[in-house]
């Protein structure tokens, strides 16, 4: 008997040592995420905490005497589903194009946050559970994070519009009180077993509700800004499980995921000059009211003396764009870049902080095409150097660019910083015709007297670019 309870307490500190060092892991992992030279580094090291958590918690985890837990069968099918999950895993993470990158984030937000609120929901009625609040909170925290990331994917993906109407400011509001009354309610309830059953299951429909809600409204330059924090619901939402199954893994990784989360939304936001709750309640885009200002005219330039301008000039910054992205030009933009360099051009890359659709899309994107990751600048770097720049070539980036931010007070996007392209001498834009952003107004930057359009596709019109420059 002792030999047996002296295996099982060695088991416990096994386990608990485990989920230490997997927390330690997880450090180490967002420390190096935090740079991209060393962030697939931290990929590895996260991902070998949380092999290290499941396999320990598999094995050691225990309730009353048995060593193992889980029994046989189920751990068989435990294995089998990680199994195919790994597999399916791999194969997605290899084959999806980084123009589908935002989607894939979002459809993982989803998953984490449907496994939450299922968890919640299986225990909720389990008489061995110590919180109900922690229980509930994991519930409509998980169903909203599962909810909103599935619209996410949706509008990433082209398959749902935005909804922009004042009225939906208020039926937010409405199923966010739903929500808050319905988790005190059940609470401090006496109702039977039963009851508080369907009432749970009401809850869950409401969130999941409020999550579609929450997320239809929103678009444009605010997109990345809402997956940061559907990412951070996420975390807490495995968090609030990791405290239902008291597992400190889990508990952990949570804490780590969405504060990680929280931190990057709140950092976007300041960039934005915006607060959260303007971002939830009062999105981008779409019901901006219609300019009076006059269009003017368009300037187009040619590719010939589009790449005269570039090979003679001193200093040109390249801003990228989410068009970038759907042309998958980041190679041959790269490729122009350094036949400009070899020129003796001085080139860097202007990265705004919500450009494209999830955070850091474009120092992702160019860093998949070797791009130096010294020549990647932030806006706030960059907008000094604009006067001094001879040309500024925009790439499929539009709301970014766009200086309604900064003279026009009725426009949706008035306030949020910019990169001031439009200071630049000269300005050329690459869009394939004179379609609005995402946020769905004009961009008068396409108007200045010193732009000019090249239209086309993105990647096309680069490879132009580099061949005539090649001929100069």
């Amino acid at each position: 008997m002792n030999t047996l309870t002296d295996t099982i307490s060695n088991g416990d500190k096994i386990l608990e040592f485990s989920y230490l060092l997997a927390a330690i892991f997880f450090v180490i992992g967002l420390k190096l995420l935090s740079h991209p030279e060393s962030a697939r580094k931290g990929n590895l090291w996260a991902a070998a905490g949380m092999l290290l958590a499941m396999i320990t918690t598999m094995f050691l985890h225990r309730e009353g005497t048995p060593l193992v837990r889980i029994p046989s069968g189920n751990l068989a099918i435990i294995l089998v589903a990680i199994v195919v999950g790994s597999v399916v895993g791999a194969v997605i993470a290899r084959r999806v194009k980084m123009t589908a990158m935002p989607q894939l984030v979002s459809l993982f937000n989803a998953s984490g946050g449907a496994a939450s609120a299922l968890v919640a929901l299986i225990e909720f009625s389990n008489p061995d559970n110590q919180s109900a609040l922690v229980t509930l909170l994991g519930l409509v925290i998980g169903a909203i994070a599962f909810s909103g990331s599935m619209i996410a994917f949706g509008k990433l993906n082209g398959n749902i519009k935005d909804i922009f109407a004042g009225w939906m400011s208020y039926v937010n509001l409405l199923f966010m009180a739903a929500v808050v009354a319905g988790v005190v309610f059940l609470m401090v309830t006496n109702a039977p077993v039963e009851t508080q059953q369907v009432m749970v299951y009401a809850l869950l429909g409401i969130a999941l509700i409020y999550g579609v809600t929450f997320v239809m409204p929103i678009g444009g330059a605010d997109m990345p800004v809402v997956i940061s924090l559907l990412n951070s619901l996420t975390g807490i939402a495995a968090a609030m499980a990791g405290f239902i199954y008291q597992n400190q893994a889990m508990i952990l990784g949570g804490i780590f995921v969405g504060a990680a989360g929280m931190i990057l939304t709140l950092l976007m936001c300041k960039a934005m000059n915006r607060s959260l709750l303007n971002v939830i309640i009062g999105a981008f885009g779409g019901g901006g009211a219609a300019s009076d200002r006059e269009a003017g005219t368009v300037k187009e330039v040619s590719v010939t003396d589009a790449a005269v301008l570039l090979s003679y000039s001193s200093k040109v910054v390249i801003v990228p764009g989410y068009g970038l992205a759907v042309a998958q030009a980041q190679h041959v933009c790269n490729e122009m870049g350094k036949l400009l360099e070899a020129n003796g051009v001085e080139v860097k890359y202007a990265i705004h902080p919500v450009a494209g659709r999830m955070p850091g899309h474009m120092n992702v994107l160019l860093a998949e095409a070797d791009v130096p990751y010294d020549k990647l600048v932030e806006m706030d770097e960059i907008n000094p150097d604009m006067p001094n720049t001879d040309v500024v070539v925009v790439i499929g980036a539009n709301d970014v660019v766009n200086p309604a931010s900064l003279d026009d007070p009725s426009s949706p996007i008035y306030g949020m910083p910019i990169i001031k392209a439009h200071e630049a001498k000269n300005i050329i834009v690459m869009k394939r015709g004179m379609g609005k952003g995402y946020a769905a107004i004009e961009n008068f930057l396409f108007y200045n007297e010193k732009t000019r359009m090249l239209f086309g596709n993105a990647k096309d019109s680069l490879q132009k670019l580099v061949a005539e420059i090649k001929s100069l």
